[in-house]
């Protein structure tokens, strides 16, 4: 364990050294989503640790000054802040009918208007120079005419995405894309796909990626707009990003084929360090002698929002688990239906790291968010799975999988279906034994994903966006998929069967003739 230490204290000086002066760095993340920039903050604010200039665009300035760090834009009330504002309407249709139409809009054409502000305007007709910008790091998601600043400012584009791989974003970093193991449609699997399910997944990714490529085409007009009219698409841009943190992690997201260029890190945006937690809430926890169950169905939607019926079955659950208790996230607790049980107690905001690491947890009851899940793995708690939408049913499926957690479907969701599911998450101890294994794959690492993300991101400061980059990036599809290599060698086999064939043919009819033009012999007398 020593030895580890002094190994990652020696690696960050080397990086330290390397870049001694530090850089100034240009970080563009205008999503008005909380649970996005909760990754890319920790990340940030790590390199200017490192003694790295960091300029930051964002809804969500810092409170308190912090060294190396500075809120250049506010975004905050340029746009809705996506913290519990959707409804349980609201997020089941985008689910179940427009996901790619919701996401492309509002989250990715919409956020290309941002580049117009006079704040952004100024920083693109005039950026410093004293010292100029060494990199820029932005989020790979819907709104990629950001990383058109790589190409104003001619520097390296680092990306970060809450998310694991998506799906239109291996292209442009020549990665290789294979729905035969990597799932996208929720009813894939990580372990093992049959042939419908390949089917299945084959025809929903390449249909994804053509409906969000084409609903995105409008913000190549926004890059001329803003930019200038000699600024490539937003396709080509892509192909600038030298370097992309996804989070993940091959233990809970399945092995995928992956270049240099593309760096899992999942559960960076846990932090190990211990947070006061307030009185009340610490004594309540500590005052759970016989366990509590945390329940929460994250940062966007609204518990209160949920029909009455899934909500009446919810309480009815809850009670029957007494005298286990229930934490519950609310962020508006009177707007709750009455009848709370007693066992339960609601918060409008919880540390959830600091939840689900104490002592007297039993479980967990989540959406199935990937930050949830991963810090659930991290402390070791099973959990209940009630995805909802996006990518919630495919985290779940793959938790259910290896054997820590049970799926409920929300749509026949009953009371002693959740009992029942809560009872074998606490008493089946195969739950807790597997979760204990996963937590050691999840958390084995040479590097935490804070320091592999810092030491890749000097890497790139360093020597340049080439420097990962996959050769693949300059090739077409079908030049990586060799149909131009296996199409020469198919021609040329026709062709050396065609020759075959003229020579034996040749040669046959000139045997025909030679026995033609033989003289018959005369018959002796």
């Amino acid at each position: 364990m020593k030895l580890v230490h002094f190994s990652i204290v020696l690696l960050s000086t080397v990086c330290f050294v390397r870049n001694g002066n530090g850089a100034r760095i240009l970080a563009m993340f205008p999503l008005p989503a909380p649970s996005h920039f909760t990754m890319y903050q920790g990340v940030l604010m790590d390199l200017a640790n490192r003694g790295h200039q960091i300029d930051v665009v964002s809804h969500f300035p810092l409170m308190y000054p912090f060294h190396n760090y500075r809120d250049i834009v506010d975004l905050n009330g340029k746009m809705d802040v996506m913290a519990n504002t959707m409804t349980f309407e609201t997020v089941e249709h985008v689910g179940n009918v427009a996901l790619e139409e919701y996401g492309a809009q509002k989250v990715g054409n919409d956020l290309c208007d941002i580049l117009g502000i006079p704040e952004i305007q100024e920083l693109i007709n005039n950026p410093p120079k004293d010292p100029p910008y060494d990199l820029v790091i932005a989020e790979f998601f819907f709104a990629n005419c950001f990383f058109a600043f790589g190409r104003h400012l001619n520097v390296p584009v680092v990306a970060m995405t809450s998310a694991p791989t998506l799906h239109y974003s291996n292209e442009p970093l020549g990665n290789p894309l294979n729905p035969a193991i990597v799932p996208e449609y929720e009813d894939g699997s990580i372990i093992h796909m049959n042939f419908w399910q390949r089917l299945r997944n084959t025809l929903y990714t390449f249909n994804r990626i053509r409906r969000i490529r084409s609903l995105t085409e409008v913000q190549n007009d926004a890059v001329k707009k803003y930019f200038g009219s000699d600024m490539p698409g937003v396709r080509e841009l892509e192909r600038d990003v030298a370097l992309l943190l996804v989070n993940s992690h091959h233990s809970l997201n399945g092995i995928r084929p992956m270049t240099p260029a593309i760096l899992e890190v999942g559960g960076i945006h846990i932090r190990f360090e211990n947070v006061e937690l307030p009185a009340d809430l610490r004594n309540w926890l500590d005052n759970s002698t016989s366990g509590f169950i945390y329940a929460c169905f994250g940062t966007l939607l609204r518990i209160e929002s949920f029909p009455k019926e899934f909500l009446a079955e919810l309480y009815s659950g809850f009670t029957k688990i007494a005298p286990i208790r229930v934490l519950l996230k609310s962020t508006n607790p009177e707007e709750l239906p009455p009848g709370l049980p007693q066992n339960v107690m609601t918060m409008k905001w919880l540390p959830q790291a600091e939840v689900l690491r104490h002592k007297n947890i039993r479980g967990f009851v989540t959406h199935g968010g990937l930050g949830g899940i991963q810090e659930a793995t991290a402390f070791v708690v099973p959990f209940v799975g009630i995805p909802i939408f996006a990518d919630q049913p495919r985290n779940v499926k793959n938790c259910v999988e290896k054997g820590v957690a049970v799926s409920l479907n929300y749509k026949d969701f009953t009371a002693d279906k959740f009992v029942s599911a809560v009872n074998d998450i606490i008493h089946d101890p195969k739950y807790k034994n597997n979760m204990m294994i996963l937590s050691k794959k999840f958390m084995d690492r040479p590097l935490n994903p804070r320091d592999a993300a810092i030491y890749w991101i000097e890497y790139i400061i360093t020597y340049g966006g080439d420097s990962l980059r996959s050769p693949a990036v300059r090739l077409t599809w079908w030049q990586l998929a060799l149909l131009d290599v296996y199409g020469s060698i198919l021609v040329a086999a026709l062709v050396t069967i065609y020759l075959v064939k003229l020579f034996i043919s040749a040669l046959i009819r000139r045997i025909v003739r030679s026995k033609e033009t033989v003289p018959l012999t005369k018959k002796k007398n």
